[in-house]
């Protein structure tokens, strides 16, 4: 039984043939992260990162491997952060899944929000950095970069809304009060639409920015399973949720002395994003609440793949009672 889900065998037998023959010296799972299983590897002298569908059931569209491969090669030639991809492998017959390769990009990533062990100079460097990076990724038309159709435009909220309000009621989980009035109250709600369409990343946070090894600059925006065209104001909104969720909540700062850390304050990385943004509306609270909505959703399907065995990441059932978390973060707004 191999230790990974699926052979190595098999898996340099690809490499083999579409980039040499080469020993494969490296092959080890990255921990962290609850969606879509990667790899880092070494074929001969190339360092290598793969990402590849979960085995076992999934819902229908979710895990789209095929659709971050393409993302990421379009936004690559329109000179946005992000790593090189190699290729695609679509047959699921070799590895149980499709899966794609991309080059490895050197850099840092922090996973905690309050960046432990930097000057407040650096954080408050981080953070705008992190702005600027999701203002150039929005800059891009993607007509130009050969996106036209990677979404429908139009309409987003109200298409979301709906789209995470059905995952919601499929869930095989017991219900969430809370979330379920998040859920009634966000279609009345949405702004009307101002025409704005972008590539929105979808899960647009800290943990997904890989950073120079020495200076404040994003070099590489990681994980693009939930991307599509959508409305900047979506990503912005799910980049503040830092600002209304606590440490223990998937790592915000929510409670901290955020000031003295350095970290600047969610209207100044708001005005961050807008200095250099194409022009568009103003970010409101019914953003913010619907990526608390949205996140609390996909905690609940994590939730779910964790109870049918096929999670990505090893802790996925301690990830449950963020769905209930999220949702009362989400309420807070609403009542407010």
């Amino acid at each position: 039984m191999s230790a990974f889900d699926f052979e190595p065998d098999a898996l340099k037998s690809i490499l083999d043939e579409h980039l040499g023959v080469e020993d494969m010296t490296q092959l080890e799972r990255i921990s962290g992260g609850q969606s879509n299983p990667t790899y880092y590897l070494t074929h001969g002298s190339r360092r290598l990162v793969l990402r590849k569908q979960p085995n076992g059931p999934i819902l229908r569209g979710a895990h789209a491997v095929d659709r971050e491969f393409r993302v990421m090669t379009a936004l690559g030639q329109q000179a946005v952060p992000v790593p090189d991809t190699v290729f695609f492998h679509e047959n699921p017959a070799d590895l149980g899944t499709p899966f794609y390769l991309m080059d490895r990009v050197e850099g840092r990533v922090f996973e905690d929000c309050a960046l432990p062990g930097m000057s407040p100079e650096e954080r408050r460097a981080i953070y705008f950095g992190m702005a600027d990076a999701m203002a150039q990724m929005h800059s891009i038309d993607p007509q130009v970069a050969g996106l036209a159709d990677y979404g429908k435009p139009g309409d987003y909220f109200q298409r979301q809304i709906k789209r995470w309000t059905r995952q919601l009621h499929a869930s095989t989980g017991d219900p969430i009060a809370e979330l379920d009035r998040l859920a009634e109250w966000l279609p009345s709600q949405v702004p009307p639409e101002d025409g704005r369409v972008a590539v929105a990343h979808g899960d647009f946070r800290l943990g997904n920015m890989m950073f120079h090894p020495t200076e404040p600059r994003v070099v590489a925006i990681l994980d693009w399973e939930l991307s599509t065209l959508g409305h900047p104001l979506a990503d912005l909104g799910f980049c503040c949720m830092t600002w209304h969720s606590t440490p223990e909540e998937y790592g915000g700062i929510r409670g901290l002395d955020w000031q003295a850390l350095g970290i600047p304050s969610k209207q100044e990385f708001v005005d961050r994003y807008y200095a250099s943004a194409n022009p568009t509306k103003a970010l409101q609270d019914f953003h913010i609440a619907f990526s608390l909505f949205r996140f609390a959703v996909i905690f609940v399907g994590i939730a779910d793949r964790a109870r049918a065995g096929n999670a990505s990441a090893v802790n996925a059932a301690e990830t449950a009672p963020l769905a209930r978390a999220f949702a009362i973060r989400g309420l807070e707004i609403v009542d407010a």
